[in-house]
């Protein structure tokens, strides 16, 4: 899953939030040595998230259709796709607005500014100033962010290209995200209220 997805699915605890959305950035296993107990456990979510995205069944239909075209970076471009079906289906998965949401997401991440890593500190004023959360759900958004992926893989991904596939296999995406999507939240409210 892409940040929107990441973000929505810690709850209403800003610390795992912040855990969860650093993750990627984060190295190692000794995470309660290096972070308070929450921002750990975000950042374990974080992992659980992309294992049990990784190796789902549906998930795996999903990247199949990318595969011949985009090699490896497939399940890269379905992470993105499904943060554009949350962002453009907002208000079936959650109560507020998409805009409030963002602009408080980006909030409580700047909360945190001194536990945040190096990159994601250069990352936020550009996630902020484009306002990611809320463009991924148009397609306008969608290209930039892969376009922007794109440019820092060190191989011709083409990912840039792959709205082409959103577009012509809209449906299927969509089925397979709604199919998808709700086994992914019930996993994680569990993992979150695991000890």
């Amino acid at each position: 899953m892409n940040f929107l997805a990441h973000i929505y699915l810690s709850g209403n605890n800003p610390k795992i939030l912040v855990g969860n959305f650093i993750g990627d950035f984060v190295k190692g296993r000794n995470l309660k040595e290096q972070f308070e107990s929450e921002i750990a456990k975000g950042i374990e979510l974080h992992r659980e998230i992309d294992f049990f995205t990784d190796t789902h069944p549906i998930v795996r239909e999903s990247k199949k259709r990318l595969q011949p075209k985009y090699g490896h970076y497939a399940p890269v471009i379905v992470d993105v796709f499904y943060d554009f079906f949350l962002a453009k289906y907002w208000s079936d998965y959650h109560p507020d607005p998409l805009a409030d949401f963002a602009v408080h997401s980006y909030q409580t991440i700047l909360d945190f500014e001194p536990i945040l890593p190096a990159e994601v500190k250069r990352l936020m004023p550009y996630m902020m100033k484009g306002n990611w959360l809320l463009n991924y759900g148009k397609l306008e958004g969608i290209q930039q962010a892969l376009t922007g992926m794109s440019r820092r893989t060190r191989f011709d991904s083409k990912m840039d290209e792959s709205v082409v596939e959103l577009t012509e296999y809209h449906d299927d995406f969509k089925k397979e995200f709604d199919a998808f999507f709700p086994e992914l939240k019930s996993h994680s409210e569990n993992f979150i209220h695991q000890g």
